[in-house]
C-alpha cells in the first residue's frame, strides 16, 4: 500500500499529535521526542499499524487546558512516521514525514488516551507559473548568504519540486515561527503561497549580508 492510500485511509480516524510549538509540512521532515503517556500510546498504535499521525496546533488560549482536550485548529498535516526509536520508559524519537493538508471536519470520541479525528484531505492541484522560478531565483540567492550547510540541503530539495510543494519545503526550512507556519499551512491558493514564500525569503534577504559567491542553481 503506497503512502497515499495509507493516509486516505487514515482520514475517518486520523490519530492526531496537538503540538503549539511546532507546525508539519508536507513533504519536510521533523523530529519529535514523545514523552507524555497519551503521545507514546499514539505512536505505538500508530508504529502497530499504518504509521499515519497528523501534527496539530491548538487554538489561542489552549495553556489552560492543555492536560484535557483544548481546540484544535481546522487545518493540520497528516503525516507517516519514517523512523523510530523506542527509549526507556516506553518514551519515542521519530521522524514524522509531512504528506497532505488536513482539515478538521469533527473530532471522535475514543477509548484511547490521544485524540482522533475525522479530516478532509486538500492535496495541492498541479500548478506551474512564474512564481516558482521568482522563488527559486529567490533561494539562489540566498544560497550566497548562509551557510553552506543549510543551502546545500536546500538547493537539491527546491530543484525538484514544484507549484505548492516548492512553497512548503521553501517555508519549512526558513520560517521558524509556529503561528507563520501555520497561516502558510492554511493557505490552500497555491500561487498565494508561492508568493507569501517569495516575501519572506525577501525578507530574509533584506536582513542578510553575503558570506559567499551564489552559483547556478542545479
Amino acid at each position: 500500500m503506497s503512502v497515499q492510500e495509507r493516509v486516505i485511509q487514515s482520514a475517518e480516524a486520523l490519530k492526531v499529535f496537538p503540538l503549539p510549538s511546532a507546525v508539519l509540512f508536507p513533504h519536510s521532515v521533523i523530529p519529535l521526542h514523545i514523552f507524555e503517556p497519551r503521545y507514546r500510546e499514539l505512536v505505538r498504535d500508530a508504529l502497530a499499524g499504518d504509521r499515519v499521525m497528523a501534527l496539530a496546533q491548538l487554538e489561542p488560549g489552549w495553556e489552560a487546558d492543555y492536560g484535557g482536550r483544548p481546540t484544535m485548529q481546522r487545518m493540520m498535516c497528516a503525516g507517516l512516521i519514517v523512523w523510530n526509536e523506542e527509549l526507556e520508559g516506553g518514551r519515542y524519537n521519530i521522524l514524522l514525514q509531512g504528506v497532505c493538508r488536513a482539515r478538521l471536519l469533527s473530532e471522535l470520541s475514543s477509548e484511547r488516551l490521544y485524540r482522533q479525528a475525522r479530516v478532509e484531505l486538500l492535496p495541492d492541484p498541479p500548478y506551474h507559473g512564474p512564481e516558482e522560478e521568482q522563488l527559486r531565483q529567490a533561494v539562489l540567492e540566498l544560497s550566497g548568504r548562509v551557510p553552506p550547510s543549510f543551502s546545500e540541503g536546500l538547493i537539491p530539495a527546491v530543484v525538484r519540486a514544484s507549484g505548492g510543494t516548492l512553497a512548503d519545503v521553501v517555508a519549512a526550512a526558513i520560517i521558524p515561527e509556529p503561528e507563520r507556519r501555520q497561516e502558510l499551512l492554511m493557505e490552500l491558493d497555491v500561487p498565494q503561497r508561492l508568493q507569501a514564500v517569495i516575501d519572506e525569503v525577501g525578507e530574509l534577504l533584506g536582513r542578510l549580508q553575503p558570506l559567499r559567491p551564489s552559483g547556478p542553481l542545479n
